[in-house]
């Protein structure tokens, strides 16, 4: 052991501060509330105070920072979507995050790795050699590669899927994927948006929202009520029960969905590798663990339990690319909450009702799109304008039947 590190161990005031304060309790009347203190919520807090001068925020969660769909997802970060919409979005996420350790001041391991997108038959290719064409058009970088290219880059993986699946003709790459600590990106919006001032109030739940003439005036919470006129809902799985507070309906449904992360293994996976025909993403964390999931579980259900069906489906997926992770242990297993639209994009913005705001939608790509969602809010909730990068997701798409069509090109999402 280092001698610092021993010393450190020793000391009776480490001198270290908190990330953040955890304040006595509730002021009367807050400039906005925020409904959940997941990556995006926290997000949205910083950037009010940052950008906009807004500093008089209470983020709002009922269990601990980080505690829903931040810590329960698989912290892969890329941008190779397919409709315009979602690649210039996410694009500017991947902008943001690459950055992002420098910004917060705090290490979130972010790093990149490649992603890649296999096909196991022609007509998965073509649709990967589609994707690529429009992320070359919008400046992004993906490409169409074929197996050889694969194994140089993937040493250990068995293109033919040990003849228990079809076997993979090529993949679309996108250099820039990358995975980061999920909890840090938390961490560090918290810390950030509490040095400038906001209020973060864990294991405080909301109860009701006050709406007067059309127009929100208040929270109720379990702690008593606060006044205030703007109040965003950022919690994912949870989405559906705010909503009903204040009159609103969406097309949104609950869905689990699953992970995993085996026992930490020496690096040799320096690449993400998602599969659409096997519903599988691998990648190996900083500490050598592999990470992987599925897709969504094919029921409606508000749980966050794992299942025995999902480890034992997903290690036989897991071996099928690479044989030799046989012998591996599975250390831990859990579930999240995916609210899953129509068209597998989200709903962000403002509503009809006024100074109520919408972070909600996000099924299996939410915490890829952490910093640009909160950037991006933040500007709604400042200026009553919705920020031109989510304009496209209001809510109101589903009135004016001009959804964005992710869908057909989200295959496994991740």
């Amino acid at each position: 052991m280092p001698l610092n590190l021993l010393k450190f161990a020793f000391r009776s005031d480490y001198g270290e501060p908190r990330m953040f304060r955890r304040p006595d309790r509730l002021r009367e009347e807050y400039d906005v509330v925020i409904i959940g203190g997941g990556g995006h919520g926290l997000a949205a807090a910083y950037y009010l105070a940052v950008e906009h001068g807004i500093t008089n925020v209470a983020v709002l969660e009922k269990s601990y920072i980080g505690s829903g769909g931040t810590g329960r997802n698989t912290a892969i970060v890329r941008s190779n979507y397919l409709t315009e919409e979602g690649a210039r979005f996410y694009q500017a996420s991947v902008d943001l995050f690459r950055d992002l350790s420098r910004t917060l001041d705090l290490n979130l391991f972010y790093s990149e790795r490649g992603h890649f997108t296999m096909a196991h038959s022609l007509a998965s290719l073509r649709t990967q050699r589609w994707r690529a064409e429009v992320n070359k058009h919008l400046g992004i970088d993906s490409q169409e590669v074929g197996p050889d290219f694969i194994k140089e880059k993937i040493p250990e993986i068995d293109l033919t899927c040990g003849g228990h699946q079809p076997p993979i003709c090529g993949a679309l790459y996108h250099p820039p994927g990358a995975i980061a600590r999920h909890d840090a990106v938390a961490w560090g919006y918290a810390r950030g948006a509490d040095q400038r001032g906001c209020e973060i109030h864990q294991g405080v739940s909301v109860t009701d929202i006050e709406v007067r003439d059309g127009a929100v005036t208040g929270v109720h919470t379990d702690k008593g009520f606060v006044k205030t006129t703007r109040v965003l809902s950022a919690v994912a799985g949870w989405t559906t029960h705010i909503q009903k507070m204040v009159g609103l309906r969406s097309p949104l449904v609950i869905h689990p969905l699953q992970a995993l992360v085996t026992e930490p293994l020496k690096p040799w996976l320096n690449a993400i590798v998602v599969s659409a025909s096997l519903h599988t993403y691998i990648s190996q964390s900083s500490r050598g663990e592999l990470v992987a999931g599925a897709s969504l579980d094919p029921y409606e259900l508000i749980s966050m339990r794992s299942t025995l069906d999902f480890a034992e489906t997903m290690a036989g997926h897991m071996m099928d690319l690479f044989p030799f992770l046989g012998d591996i242990k599975i250390m831990r297993q859990w579930a999240g909450l995916c609210d899953m639209t129509p068209d597998f994009s989200p709903i962000m913005g403002t509503t009809a009702i006024d100074g109520f705001f919408l972070d909600a939608g996000w099924g299996t790509w939410g915490f890829k799109a952490t910093p640009i969602s909160g950037y991006a809010m933040a500007h709604t909730i400042a200026t009553g304008d919705n920020h031109d990068l989510i304009r496209p997701f209001n809510l109101s798409r589903f009135s004016e039947f001009d959804q964005v069509g992710e869908k057909g090109a989200a295959s496994v999402g991740h």
